[in-house]
């Protein structure tokens, strides 16, 4: 079964690319080096929502943080496919950092970004999709975001690298956000 049909039959899909208004993105979702793809930090959206703002520990749960992390899994992974394509052309995920936006006191970020962890391994199986990681308290990240996540990913020598670019038109994009 395909990672596309895998995410079909959990209910999930793949949002568009997001950036918060009032911003500009001045650099690239995704950036391809030979066989790796680094993926930038990305927070939780779904479509051009931020369903969770906040300090996990604080007025967020573990729990709020953990759907957090699965939200910001689905988002790299919308942006990986923009680079690449398509998801079966993933070799391996090698590594993920995640950020805690952390209430003083807080020292559960590991179960927190367990939610993108297990998304990739229930996604990708445990050969693909499971990786080095380091989990982060922080004492804030840009939005209120609960967690911002980075990765890099392996991909197949032949996987494509469509470098999309990013419409002007995007809410908060402005003309130096176009990719180059």
């Amino acid at each position: 079964m395909s990672v596309d049909e895998r995410l079909e039959g959990l209910g999930l899909t793949l949002p568009p690319l997001y950036s918060p208004p009032g911003t500009r993105m001045t650099y690239r979702p995704a950036r391809r080096a030979g066989n790796l793809v680094y993926l930038a930090g990305q927070g939780p959206a779904a479509g051009k929502d931020v369903p969770f703002k906040g300090k996990v520990g604080g007025a967020l749960t573990v729990e709020d943080g953990y759907e957090a992390a699965r939200l910001a899994g689905l988002a790299l992974l919308a942006n990986l496919k923009r680079e690449i394509g398509d998801l079966e052309k993933v070799v391996a995920w090698l590594r993920v950092a995640g950020y805690v936006n952390s209430a003083p006191g807080f020292t559960q970020q590991s179960a927190v970004l367990n939610g993108f962890s297990d998304l990739l391994v229930l996604l990708f199986g445990e050969e693909r999709g499971l990786h080095a990681r380091i989990a982060v308290g922080v004492t804030e990240l840009p939005f209120d975001m609960p967690i911002e996540v980075e990765a890099v990913v392996e991909v197949t020598p032949d996987a494509p690298t469509r470098r999309p670019t990013i419409p002007p038109t995007m809410p908060g994009a402005g003309s130096a956000g176009a990719a180059r």
